[in-house]
């Protein structure tokens, strides 16, 4: 209880990280909608590695307590979700271009599948945070993906639990089968795009009055 109690505690910035992360992400979505521009970014979510889960990996990698923050780049973790291919890349590029954290590392898991069929585009960052002893500079990953590959990674995630990350043989080939299905998929949408873009501005500029009149009733 004592070690869950420390890690708690040191996982505080982390948090703070997280929740930072979250809001200047979402600033950039608003911004986007402002000036009435398509936005990359669909949908953003965050979380903190649960202690007793980040222990279980630590063991896993047979890492002392000394190592886990160094080693462990999950530990925070922000979720950047988006509706077509092309668009993880321009939040790439928007990533590099920002001057409040240092981007360490990136993972095209989109070129370059896992073997198990997992695609998503991992930016690995050094944030800095204000705490009150000074500056903590805290690792952080950023996933972006698609919403198909959201998809097909929720379901796999929860395989994983399920089986304690054992999955049978059969349902990973139908995993496989399932990845490669929700891959088309992006890749026939980023087809018609343009024409989804065109109909997402033109819902959007008559909602508000839409909004309007179903008030008015």
């Amino acid at each position: 209880m004592t070690e869950e109690l420390n890690w708690y505690q040191t996982l505080v910035p982390y948090t703070q990280v997280v929740d930072e992360l979250k809001v200047k992400l979402r600033g950039m979505r608003k911004q986007f909608e402002i000036e009435n521009k398509h936005s990359p970014i669909e949908l953003v979510t965050g979380r903190v590695k649960p202690v007793q889960s980040m222990l279980d990996k630590a063991r896993r990698k047979k890492l002392h307590d000394d190592e886990i923050e160094d080693v462990l780049q999950d530990i925070a973790g922000v979720r950047v979700v988006c509706q077509f291919v092309d668009d993880i890349y321009t939040i790439v590029e928007l990533l590099r271009k920002r001057d409040d954290f240092d981007i360490i590392e990136e993972k095209d898991y989109i070129q370059h599948k896992k073997e198990s069929g997992y695609r998503s585009y991992h930016v690995i960052i050094k944030y800095p945070v204000q705490t009150i002893h000074g500056k903590k500079y805290v690792t952080a990953e950023i996933q972006i993906r698609t919403l198909a590959m959201n998809f097909w990674a929720t379901n796999e995630h929860s395989l994983n639990y399920k089986y304690k990350g054992q999955i049978p043989a059969d349902i990973q080939k139908r995993l496989k089968r399932a990845a490669e299905a929700a891959f088309q998929l992006d890749e026939e949408m980023a087809k018609i795009k343009d024409e989804v873009q065109e109909a997402q501005w033109i819902f959007n500029q008559i909602r508000p009055q839409v909004k309007e009149v179903g008030e008015h009733r």
